[in-house]
């Protein structure tokens, strides 16, 4: 009923408690990559599945402590797009590899950190609410198939300029939502099943951790270091995922030299 493998733990634990502090805010990029490094042990999917009761585990703790720096005008804008993305997602997921998915966002996000590494002018505008729409489609998609949602709707808010905590809470309840709207389709693909559900119980409170740990660390950093963290996360995120991706295309792998 449970998942006994050492293997598995040794990649779950530290999974778990990134995905804690990219929940705080904190190094929110890196919480992209917890499903592909707890996936070295278990197939994608399975991985998703037991990924899911942490994110909602972190979404309560981080909600109780941020929910009153939202941002609700953009949650209004970004929300239903997001879910409609949730269910892009679920009509998509029994016909995309998990390379593939690995491999688009990692496309994606590698793209978003060089945009916004270009020197932005001091009067440039923020970014359309269009641009926001379709970042949090493509959030909600990424965020359904590999809980790696972080880094298309960063790329909207994070040129918003909202304070650390403003920002961190904006996205906390953008991704709880979209994280409970989750659970049925998880359970009609068959994902929450027993094994899935008490792994999980084990690795609990790791993100509670996590959480606890990155709120402090948030209202500890200036503004302009919390931007550069999350684009470091960023660029870490899209090279995981797109290396995940080239390895998964058996013809790429041999040429590169990354078949395993």
């Amino acid at each position: 009923m449970l998942i006994t493998d050492p293997a598995f733990y040794a990649l779950a634990v530290p999974a778990a408690l990134m995905m804690g502090l990219a929940k705080s805010g904190f190094a929110a990029g890196l919480g992209a990559m917890s499903v592909p490094l707890m996936a070295l042990a278990v197939p994608v999917p399975q991985a998703a599945a037991i990924m899911l009761p942490l994110l909602m585990a972190a979404d309560v703790m981080g909600l109780a402590q941020l929910v009153r720096h939202c941002d609700w005008r953009l949650i209004r804008l970004l929300l239903p797009p997001g879910l409609a993305g949730i269910g892009l997602g679920w009509v998509l997921f029994g016909w995309l590899s998990a390379p593939a998915v690995a491999g688009m966002v990692g496309v994606l996000t590698l793209a978003f950190v060089a945009i916004r590494l270009r020197p932005a002018r001091a009067d440039a505008p923020p970014p359309s609410r269009a641009l926001g729409r379709v970042m949090a489609v493509l959030s909600g998609f990424t965020s359904f198939v590999a809980h790696a949602g972080g880094p298309p709707i960063g790329f909207y808010v994070l040129p918003l300029r909202l304070a650390p905590l403003a920002f961190s809470a904006t996205l906390a309840v953008f991704f709880a939502a979209l994280n409970l709207s989750k659970w049925l389709p998880y359970a009609l693909l068959g994902l929450v099943d027993a094994t899935n559900m008490a792994t999980s119980l084990v690795l609990l409170p790791l993100p509670v951790a996590g959480v606890w740990l990155g709120v402090r660390l948030v209202q500890r950093v200036s503004a302009k270091l919390f931007n550069r963290l999350f684009l470091a996360g960023m660029l870490l995120t899209g090279l995981k995922l797109l290396w995940d991706g080239l390895r998964g295309v058996p013809v790429l792998a041999s040429m590169l030299g990354l078949a395993p």
